[in-house]
């Protein structure tokens, strides 16, 4: 059956992304144990439903109107926050530093990953200034990564899979290794992008908002059970941000091109693999997103020539937190000619 023949996804399944939040928010409230069912949920269950619910084996047309995915972006923005004042609301009532409030960050800090992060990056390809661009960078805010946007969009987007871009991991390069170099690289790149257009010093938006992040640590920890609330921010924090960046990882690893060379969608790893798409917005469709980064999510498509993972991106993470594993699983799908 051809695309012509086929009508649109529903997209209610896309509805699905904002299971993880709410599991979220139930545990935070009940509390003790309930804390972890996040956890559970996005390390156990997940890459099991990305296995079981398979892939999709025939692009759909995309649908007339976009108002129900702009509407579940801002659903998912405005969720995320309710996940975070269940979180420090837990955190208050905890009273110490426990076994629990890392379960709870651990939870909060999964949904921000597979939820929030998500939505800013989606919504930092809005126009800036706009009310979504505006969304994304309090999303950011809210996990200590206001830079990404700056980032992404000016540099990633630009030199994917050249060595001028910090997020595009080599191939010789582990999860683990990745993740200490990307990080500060990814800061400093930011701060290089403002500086070239001007923006020195403290009127550097990435040097402006590191500090407004500090300054906001701050402040929580002069609250009472500042100190809980604080460490469990940081917790949450670090754990989304490090989620953010394995997906950067399995999203370019290995897959070169010369800095003189044509961006194609060869510097992209895809997945088709449904759970992952229709939870995560279909970031999985990511050759498309670089080939036409102001898209809408709801209309990337696949490309068919374009490197293949294993499997979706819940089901790639344990592996690919043991290097010699990931590389042996994925690393003979490496086209010769993008290595």
């Amino acid at each position: 059956m051809s695309e012509s023949e086929l009508s649109p996804e529903p997209w209610p399944v896309h509805l699905l992304g904002l299971v993880n939040p709410m599991i979220v928010i139930t545990g935070n409230l009940l509390g003790g144990a309930y804390t972890a069912m996040g956890v559970v949920f996005v390390w156990g269950i997940g890459p099991i439903l990305d296995i079981v619910m398979g892939e999709s084996k025939q692009a759909r047309p995309p649908r007339e109107s976009g108002l129900p995915f702009e509407t579940l972006l801002w659903v998912h923005g405005i969720v995320h926050f309710v996940v975070l004042a269940s979180f420090f609301r837990f955190a208050y009532l905890e009273e110490s530093i426990s076994l629990w409030l890392v379960a709870a960050a651990l939870s909060t800090g999964l949904s921000a990953a597979t939820s929030a992060i998500v939505t800013a990056h989606e919504l930092g390809h809005k126009k800036p200034k706009s009310p979504g661009w505006r969304l994304a960078r309090l999303l950011l805010f809210s996990i200590h990564y206001t830079h990404f946007t700056t980032e992404h969009n000016h540099n990633h987007h630009k030199w994917v899979a050249t060595d001028r871009d910090p997020a595009s991991a080599h191939e010789e390069e582990g999860l683990w290794s990745f993740w200490l170099r990307t990080i500060p690289g990814q800061y400093l790149s930011s701060v290089r992008v403002h500086n070239g257009k001007g923006r020195t010093g403290l009127s550097n938006p990435s040097y402006r908002g590191l500090l407004l992040q500090i300054a906001a640590f701050g402040v929580i920890l002069m609250l009472p059970q500042g100190q809980t609330m604080a460490v469990g921010w940081l917790i949450l924090s670090t754990i989304a941000i490090l989620t953010l960046e394995y997906v950067n990882y399995i999203r370019h690893w290995g897959l070169r091109r010369g800095e003189d060379e044509r961006q194609t969608e060869m510097q992209s790893w895809n997945t088709e693999a449904r759970w992952s798409r229709w939870s995560l917005i279909e970031l999985t469709r990511h050759s498309d997103h670089h080939m036409r980064a102001s898209v809408a999510f709801w209309q990337l498509r696949p490309h068919p020539g374009a490197p293949e993972l294993p499997a979706g991106y819940y089901a790639c993470w344990w592996p690919c937190l043991i290097p010699p594993i990931w590389k042996r699983w994925v690393g003979k799908r490496i086209p010769q000619n993008a290595a």
